[in-house]
């Protein structure tokens, strides 16, 4: 090989080992910027779902029953009844067997004309 070819080789590899450094360092910061921004995307997404989710989030009011004045007292009597066996159970004195199942009612209920 010739002696100006070689010259030539040396300067080229020379040139390639000192840019080698600066574009390591250039590639590193690309990513670093890359990285940076899209965890601030993945911030923003997550804070634009946060305050999304917030007006979902509040409960549905109750909605009131339409009953009869007859169909809530007989509600009210058999609810009193269940609470009343699950003090009674609660206090050691087990009368039923299974405390959730519910208790049936003192009287039968009543045959209404609109069938409830």
């Amino acid at each position: 090989m010739k002696l100006k070819k070689l010259k030539k080789k040396i300067q080229e590899l020379e040139k390639r080992l000192r840019e080698g450094p600066q574009k390591l360092a250039k590639l590193k910061r690309r990513l670093q910027e890359a990285e940076s921004a899209k965890a601030l995307k993945a911030a923003r997404k997550s804070a634009a779902r946060a305050s999304a989710k917030k007006p979902s989030a509040t409960k549905k009011p109750k909605r009131k029953l339409n009953l009869s004045p007859e169909r809530r007292a007989q509600l009210a009597a058999a609810m009193r009844a269940r609470w009343a066996a699950k003090r009674a159970a609660e206090g050691g004195n087990t009368t039923s067997t299974d405390k959730n199942s519910p208790t049936p009612p003192t009287e039968p209920p009543e045959n209404r004309s609109d069938g409830v």
